[in-house]
């Protein structure tokens, strides 16, 4: 078996960094390879022949390529099951469509704030302006769905892919100091200090 997950070589990429945090949580062996995205090595043809969407991450099983990381974390779900390797989704149907929802709500939406707080400003350089209007009322929804949702040291009665995804969002105020409730940021900082996190966080170049 073999497995290689393609990322962006400034490792800011949070979809990225999801497939790596799944792949580290079911304790998967993969070749790590990374694109220069500002060089835009995305669109080499050479890798465009397995990454149809010309996009990162992409993971590469035994010759089968797929794009779009929460597309990866169900199919690693799928392929690699618990109770062999940890699951990166809740067992319960309410709870996995919860999470599910969380992850494609935090893609999908947001976008002002995921402009104005980009993942540059939570790896590298802090934000140096408010957030606009339009990026403070993301930041308003984010935050009151986080409330809701967070009950516990996690999203459900134990960690899945989700709680990595939302926490990394919610660092895009935390790190910038924005105003955040402190039981958000404790779970932030719990999040943050997987073991899963701390192998991407040791790549960054800062």
């Amino acid at each position: 078996m073999s497995l290689k997950l393609y990322a962006d070589s400034a490792f800011t990429s949070p979809y990225a960094l999801s497939v790596f945090v799944a792949l580290k949580e079911k304790g998967l062996s993969f070749e790590l390879e990374t694109l220069d995205l500002d060089a835009a090595a995305n669109k080499n043809p050479a890798y465009r022949s397995q990454a149809i969407t010309g996009r990162v991450p992409c993971l590469v099983h035994d010759g089968f390529a797929l794009t779009e990381s929460s597309a990866i974390s169900e199919y690693l779900d799928q392929i690699f099951p618990a109770p062999a390797q940890r699951a990166l989704y809740p067992t319960a149907p309410q709870d996995r469509a919860v999470a599910r929802q969380i992850q494609a709500w935090l893609r999908s939406d947001l976008a002002a704030l995921r402009t104005e707080r980009s993942t540059h400003t939570v790896f590298y350089q802090r934000a140096e302006r408010p957030l606009s209007a339009a990026a403070q009322e993301d930041a308003e929804r984010l935050l009151a769905a986080a409330e809701r949702w967070i009950q516990g040291s996690h999203l459900f009665e134990d960690w899945s892919i989700a709680d990595t995804d939302l926490a990394v969002m919610l660092s895009r105020l935390v790190m910038n100091g924005d105003p955040v409730p402190q039981k958000l940021k404790d779970y932030v900082a719990r999040q943050w200090q997987r073991d899963s996190v701390q192998e991407w966080l040791k790549r960054i170049n800062r």
